[in-house]
């Protein structure tokens, strides 16, 4: 496929060498001067974050921003490795991305091109290095109180993202589209202001993202777009979304595949003797596509 759009998530990262979600878990604990609060694989990071947070707060006083500073600085360390060239080999048109650092870029980008500047949520957030266009859909490390980390965070990119689509922004500044994207789609021809945008109109790649259900606004994207197209029928929605996943995950994941499928996401299993190998094989995939 010649110049795809791709939604990439943190997974790719593991390839590196570095600390882990978990060693990093545990530096905020010390850092806020939490160590009282219980890390357990049950409780759903978005709410986990609210707890740190919210203990911090009683016990020492911390400031948000300092917090969010810490975990950017964290994140930002993190060393790009053989899949980041690859996938920008690949010449997308577009990178969504989860990941808050610029490793997909190769390097801290000058500035940002976004249509409206935003401090906390990324309906806009582009960056735009040799021709690619880079969407850091949950914030960046350059803004850390656009890093998209507690539930309360989640529940305001929600709302900011429905009103994009369905009701209409209010952002102050004229270059701003103030009609719903729907709308928009319906006029014709459209232009792509946002990440939003392609979901309804562009075949997307989603690969390195585990699509856990604590992302409440992805899943509300991929609800609402099925049901436009299979329920309200307002608009066409003519694009495909598909879900790379290596073969071992399938069984354990099948509840989750279920929910895509349901939601009109072709899923994609591959077998591969590592994980380098499987991200490679998606790569060679979209290529062919």
């Amino acid at each position: 496929m010649q110049h795809p759009v791709l939604l990439v998530g943190n997974d790719i990262n593991n390839i590196s060498k570095g600390q882990s979600w978990k060693d990093l878990l545990q530096e905020i604990l010390v850092f806020c001067g939490t160590e009282c609060v219980q890390l357990d694989d049950k409780k759903p990071f978005p709410l986990l974050y609210e707890e740190i947070f919210l203990t911090a707060i009683r016990q020492s006083h911390i400031k948000e921003k300092e917090l969010k500073a810490f975990i950017a600085s964290k994140v930002g360390a993190i060393a790009p490795n053989e899949l980041h060239s690859l996938i920008r080999d690949l010449q997308p048109e577009h990178i969504l991305t989860t990941n808050y650092e610029y490793t997909l870029e190769g390097g801290s980008p000058a500035a940002r091109n976004s249509l409206v500047s935003e401090r906390s949520f990324s309906i806009f957030r582009r960056y735009t290095q040799n021709g690619t266009h880079f969407w850091h859909i949950h914030g960046d490390c350059q803004n850390p109180m656009s890093i998209n980390l507690g539930f309360e965070h989640y529940g305001g990119q929600l709302q900011q993202m429905r009103n994009y689509v369905v009701s209409g922004t209010t952002y102050t500044t004229k270059f701003a589209p103030k009609l719903p994207l729907l709308r928009r789609i319906k006029q014709g021809p459209l232009k792509e202001h946002s990440w939003l945008d392609l979901f309804f109109t562009r075949d997307i790649h989603i690969f390195g993202l585990s699509l856990d259900f604590v992302e409440t606004d992805l899943w509300w994207l991929l609800t609402y777009r099925a049901r436009q197209k299979f329920q309200h029928n307002t608009i066409q929605v003519p694009n495909k979304l598909y879900y790379y996943i290596p073969a071992e995950f399938v069984k354990a994941s099948g509840f989750k595949l279920d929910m895509l499928t349901a939601n009109d996401v072709q899923i994609v299993s591959i077998s591969a003797k590592s994980k380098l190998a499987y991200y490679k094989e998606v790569l060679a995939r979209i290529k062919k596509a």
